[in-house]
């Protein structure tokens, strides 16, 4: 098979610079946790970072290739898609090879088993096409634009990685004693030490704090920085300081917000788009006067400041402040420049966090109940999303106060997490609020009434829920009248210390058509207490359901006595959030003692 048409494979200047990756066929760590980032974050079998050569293509990241491809990391070009990448310098996107005419020929398809193909170009500083970081299915696939887009930024940081290897191996050429070549070579390492480590840390961050600390500990250890700023310019010209916690509050508040007109590193590299480079204070007098002040009171000789990239210009800068004179390696400049590149895109993606956070408060707020004072019962209540990013998600909880002796308790649970989830429960959550208090309906009657609504709706999510009132009676107990859609059985503790599992539940919602539920009733004495729960409060990724009921029982049996907000605390923080899996809500309901 030939090359497709379009640029050379074998044009010298693009050679010359996979050479000078000093990357071949075997396994180079860096890029080895690209290609695990692609099979993790795209959902495929295999990913390779593939580098193109004048007769060959080698893959010193590769994940999932078959034997003996995955031992040899190379294949002739007749196997190669990546070529037609390198040859159009444009993403490859392939549905299905085998009926795709650009590469249904290629050999790759029935040796190396590759039906659907992703690929993103992999670039030197001077536009040269390297080779492709590409996504690999063994069926065909129709690539969503979100995979596409993932596996586009996956590559931007990948062809960084490279221009930094390319960059140290410049660097390298140039140095003719051996102990200098050593050197350079040793951090040549820790540079892609260090890109591989903001790569991985800055994409766990999730706010602006957690980026700028971020930062500041991955080149604390190589720059030996005396301060590290991290600024975001607005489209009104003005700089924000995103980091003025690491300054004394006097200079956090001088230079919270600025205009980006003003003679400082950070503005200066923020309005030119350029790393700015200050080897001591007499560059700092001549080029940023406007922060001369700062940089003697607070005894700071040396800065430097590259931009942080933007779709639409550059959208901040990395600031690196030295309490002595500095001036710049080639090498220091390859790294500052690609890790502007994380921080930008860290910067980016905390601000999309913050906006869902924003949205998933607001929703909270609206969606969880606010429970009623009444003389007769005391009562608390908390809920704890999945997972950390998730402020919302499918668990509730309900009290209404029906009359001055009766209480309508309410939990349940839609399947799923998130604001997905949410919403659906929104809908069942002010559908039945509406059934309790237009009709005067046992237990089960509503469940039904329930079913029945949301059937005729349209809404064919499942859901578990148990419907309850609780009603004072004369003698100072209570009667507690519930019917169970599939929940979890509520936990009623007696005032002499006995723990029990009320009745178990009929079926969940959406599910079975025209069932009879049941309605039951219990007495409880004066000073019980009633605990109300979704499964996520006792079922995580480590421990099934009934080794959680065991556990909450042994809480109940040392805690129960506790004031019920601490008791909440107790129970809900008994489960390490990184093994909940599922969204977790409890109700607790003390009634009066006698």
């Amino acid at each position: 098979m030939t090359a497709p048409p379009g640029r050379r494979v074998d044009e010298p200047g693009r050679l010359t610079s996979v050479w000078r990756t000093g990357l071949d066929a075997a396994a180079d760590p860096l890029f080895d946790w690209f290609a695990d980032m692609v099979r993790s974050v795209v959902g495929v079998p295999v990913a390779l970072v593939s580098l193109v050569g004048d007769d060959r293509q080698f893959f010193p990241g590769a994940r999932g290739l078959g034997q003996p491809w995955q031992e040899r990391r190379q294949t002739p070009l007749s196997h190669s898609f990546c070529q037609h990448v390198v040859a159009t310098a444009e993403p490859l996107i392939v549905t299905d090879a085998r009926s795709d005419a650009r590469v249904r020929g290629n050999l790759a398809v029935d040796e190396l088993g590759v039906i659907a193909y992703a690929g993103m170009p992999l670039t030197d500083e001077d536009g040269h096409v390297l080779g492709s970081l590409c996504a690999i299915d063994h069926q065909p696939r129709r690539w969503t634009a979100q995979e596409l887009a993932r596996l586009a930024e996956l590559a931007a940081g990948c062809s960084r990685a490279l221009r930094a290897r390319i960059a140290s191996d410049q660097a390298q050429v140039q140095q003719q004693a051996g102990m200098e070549r050593e050197r350079r070579a040793q951090a040549a390492v820790e540079r892609s030490q260090l890109l591989l480590r903001a790569s991985a840390a800055l994409g766990a961050a999730t706010t602006f704090d957690e980026v700028v600390d971020t930062v500041r500990t991955l080149v604390i250890g190589n720059l030996d920085p005396v301060y590290v700023g991290v600024s975001t310019l607005a489209p009104d010209g003005f700089v924000h300081l995103a980091s003025g916690r690491q300054l004394p509050e006097r200079f956090a508040r001088q230079w919270k917000l600025y205009g980006a007109d003003q003679k400082t590193p950070s503005g200066l590299a923020a309005r030119t788009g350029r790393l700015v480079s200050f080897p001591d204070l007499a560059a700092i007098a001549e080029q940023t006067p406007d922060s001369l002040a700062t940089f003697h009171a607070l005894g700071w000789q040396s800065a430097a400041s590259v931009p942080l990239p933007g779709e639409h210009g550059p959208a901040g800068a990395l600031t690196i402040v030295w309490k002595q004179p500095h001036m710049l390696t080639d090498g220091e400049q390859v790294v500052l420049t690609a890790l502007a590149g994380f921080v930008a895109q860290a910067l980016h993606r905390a601000a999309a966090y913050e906006d869902q956070r924003t949205a998933a408060t607001t929703m909270q707020q609206a969606l969880l109940s606010t429970l009623p004072e009444v003389s007769h019962v005391r009562m608390a209540a908390q809920y704890v999303p999945a997972q950390q990013n998730d402020l919302v998600g499918g668990d509730w909880y309900d009290v209404i106060d029906i009359d001055e002796q009766r209480l309508a308790l309410v939990i349940g649970d839609v399947a799923g997490h998130g604001i997905t989830a949410a919403a659906t429960m929104s809908q069942y959550r002010t559908m039945l609020r509406t059934l309790l208090v237009d009709h005067n309906d046992h237990a089960s009657a509503l469940l039904q009434r329930l079913e029945r609504t949301t059937r005729a709706l349209g809404l064919t999510a499942t859901a578990t829920a148990m419907v309850a009132y609780l009603t004072h009676d004369q003698a100072g107990g209570h009667t507690l009248t519930w019917s169970n859609a599939g929940h979890i059985p509520p936990t009623l503790v007696l005032p002499d210390g006995r723990i029990s599992l009320l009745a178990r539940g009929g079926p969940l919602l959406g599910g079975l058509r025209n069932i009879t539920r049941r309605t039951h009733t219990r007495h409880l004495p004066p000073g019980c207490l009633l605990l109300l729960h979704t499964d996520g409060l006792i079922e995580t990724r480590t421990r099934p359901i009934d080794d959680g009921i065991a556990r909450l029982h042994q809480l109940l049996a040392v805690h129960g006595g506790a004031p019920l907000c601490e008791l909440a605390d107790i129970l809900m923080n008994d489960t390490n959030p990184v093994d909940r899996e599922d969204d977790a809500s409890l109700l607790l309901i003390r009634t009066a003692p006698a």
